[in-house]
């Protein structure tokens, strides 16, 4: 499948972004402007994300081949590969299966995992929003606010939801799919491949989606993997601590 992509410049290599799960590649922009004054930024929307085509099915090894074949239409056969939560978990299998493709990683609060199946409540909620009945994005609000303590979160989730031109919502990411595929996403394919090339995980410091008990596994998957943890972050550590990981990123990609 091909992807929907916003090209932010057309300087230097080309560097690849990959947003999360409930996400778009609009949650990177000002990350993706930064980095546009020394590389050919692209972001790009996942299946049932975004402005990219809803599937009927939701595994990461389909995602990371809708990846490939982007890149391919771009006419790009090697990128910096950068990659968040569920766009990270593509990124890093994209370079183990296709390590041509990628120059260097740069993986964000995320490990090479199989995460906790229980149920999901940000998944939960989401489904559980009648939007043919909605009549505003405050009650919508106030729903998730039962189960969603964070406003920011819940801004960020509610960014999916889209008030169409006869005045009803619907969301613009595909919760049927996502709500089926969600034991999948939490997975992580048995590889025996390795991606020697360089690789930076960055952590959010109050986040838990990485852990010591799951450097060895890193390790064995990317041998050239460093770590940096970012203080007072958590899971969403870009928009949290957007400078702090911008110089990060800078000093990894040598700009």
């Amino acid at each position: 499948m091909k992807l929907y992509c916003k090209q932010y410049s057309k300087l230097g290599d080309p560097l690849v972004i990959l947003h999360g799960l409930y996400g778009n590649g609009g949650n990177w922009g000002w990350h993706a402007r930064q980095l546009a004054q020394h590389f050919a930024v692209y972001t790009l929307d996942a299946r049932n994300h975004g402005q990219s085509p809803w599937a009927d099915t939701m595994r990461l090894t389909e995602m990371a081949a809708d990846v490939a074949e982007t890149l391919q239409a771009l006419g790009m056969s090697a990128v910096h590969l950068l990659g968040h939560s569920m766009g990270g978990k593509i990124a890093m299998l994209l370079a183990l299966q296709q390590p041509a493709l990628v120059r260097k990683l740069i993986v964000v609060d995320i490990a090479p995992v199989v995460y906790s199946k229980e149920n999901d409540v940000v998944l939960e909620s989401l489904c559980a929003i009648d939007v043919d009945k909605l009549q505003s994005r405050a009650a919508a609000d106030k729903y998730l606010a039962m189960y969603i303590d964070t406003k920011s979160v819940r801004d960020f989730l509610l960014a999916n939801l889209q008030c169409t031109a006869q005045g009803n919502f619907k969301w613009r990411i595909n919760l049927q799919v996502i709500a089926k595929y969600f034991s999948e996403l939490t997975h992580w394919p048995d590889t025996i491949t390795v991606f020697d090339g360089e690789s930076l995980f960055i952590k959010g410091d109050a986040s838990n989606y990485i852990l010591p008990a799951y450097q060895l596994q890193t390790i064995t998957l990317f041998p050239q993997a460093r770590l940096k943890v970012v203080e007072g972050a958590g899971h969403w550590v870009h928009s949290e601590k957007p400078e702090a990981v911008q110089k990060l990123i800078h000093n990894f990609l040598q700009i």
